[in-house]
């Protein structure tokens, strides 16, 4: 046989020349796309769109900077026997790489560069991996298509652990993506165009399994979760306005004065009056001030020792400051009890809120606020059952 290029067209020229010698030892080759099938037991479904396709394919026939992983066909029908006659006219079969495949296609390119390895057919889940390692280690990967893969992967491994414990990940990693593969197909194209959340579309593919909820169900749930989300987004706005403005201080009735006590003042210490009083002459002695009201001072104070003379005058002024009201009586009490108190303003959420803010301290705010929040979780999965 001649020797090649291995970069040159390992068919010769003629596309429909059978091939007898077909090589997979992991060097680079350059196949006619007729002798190309693409990968039948491939997770990705979505390709983009005919225009993106041809853009690519465009690209393609400027230059191929990544070529495509294949196995020959009958290292690939060993594993999968049951697609023989729809390879018949084939000599390899992608690994991955579909993309690029149909993009070619698209733009009518004869040839793709192949990496030929039969390692890859070795068994069915070191197919698999190579077929999804290469999917799901990229950015953009449909998630959709992720969790197809990942489903795939399980089938052949046996369980989801089992999964997870090969490419080193969380068991619930494996299930996370698997959840997806309950959403309807229309439920599954808003997460493509992320207009479903993924965190949402795994909660509801949850959902989906548990309850084997059909398209309309999973939808309405969605539109009602959309309003859930929407009310909690404006009740954190309206928290985090509230936090960031000066708070509305509580009207507060003026203070009562507090009663004297009784005898508070000590023997000798004059007493701010209303009375302006008058100088004494120098003869004149004010008699001694009487205690007529025993109260605390009066009963617990020590005796005091004899202070000098008092003038008149300002003996004068202790008599006539007025009489201190007594003890408050039960009956007193009770009628101050019955005054009304300013009531919380329950029916003001936002006032309630600023008035928490500027009383509560922080931590306690916190605990209010995860207990507000459990309680709207619990309104909101009643209110949707």
């Amino acid at each position: 046989m001649a020797s090649r290029n291995d970069f040159d067209d390992f068919f010769g020229d003629d596309e429909e020349t059978a091939v007898a010698d077909t090589r997979a030892d992991g060097r680079l080759y350059r196949v006619p796309i007729s002798r190309i099938a693409p990968n039948l037991v491939n997770p990705r479904k979505d390709f983009g769109t005919a225009d993106q396709l041809i853009d690519l394919g465009k690209s393609l026939a400027r230059r191929q900077n990544q070529p495509c992983p294949v196995v020959s066909r009958n290292a690939y029908l060993k594993l999968w026997p049951e697609p023989e006659d729809r390879l018949k006219d084939v000599d390899y079969v992608l690994v991955s790489g579909e993309r690029r495949y149909r993009a070619a296609t698209a733009v009518g390119l004869a040839t793709l560069d192949c990496v030929a390895n039969d390692d890859f057919a070795s068994d069915r889940r070191t197919f698999m991996e190579a077929v999804v390692s290469e999917n799901v280690d990229r950015q953009n990967f449909d998630p959709v298509e992720e969790a197809y893969a990942v489903q795939a992967l399980v089938a052949e491994f046996g369980t989801n652990r089992a999964v997870a414990q090969h490419f080193e990940r969380a068991d619930g990693w494996v299930t996370q993506r698997i959840l997806l593969t309950n959403l309807a197909p229309e439920v599954q194209d808003l997460v493509r165009k992320k207009t479903l959340p993924l965190e949402a579309a795994r909660t509801l593919g949850k959902l989906a399994r548990d309850k084997d909820w059909a398209a309309r169900d999973q939808l309405e749930w969605w539109e009602g979760e959309q309003e859930r989300r929407a009310a909690a987004s404006a009740a954190r706005s309206a928290a985090r306005r509230a936090g960031s403005q000066e708070p509305v201080p509580m009207r507060q009735p003026a203070p009562e004065p507090l009663p004297a006590v009784p005898g508070a003042t000590g023997p000798g210490t004059p007493s701010f009056t209303a009375v302006k009083p008058s100088v004494p002459s120098s003869n004149e002695t004010a008699p001694a001030l009487e205690n007529d009201a025993p109260g605390p001072a009066a009963v617990h104070a020590p005796r005091e020792p004899a202070l000098a003379p008092v003038p008149a005058a300002v003996a004068e002024a202790e008599r006539v400051v007025p009489e201190q009201p007594g003890p408050v009586t039960p009956e007193q009490t009770a009628a101050d009890d019955r005054k009304p108190a300013k009531p919380f303003p329950y029916d003001d959420g936002l006032f309630a809120g600023q008035l928490v803010v500027h009383k509560m301290d922080l931590a306690e705010v916190a605990k209010m606020y995860e207990v507000l929040g459990l309680h709207l979780k619990k309104h909101e999965a009643s209110s949707s059952v």
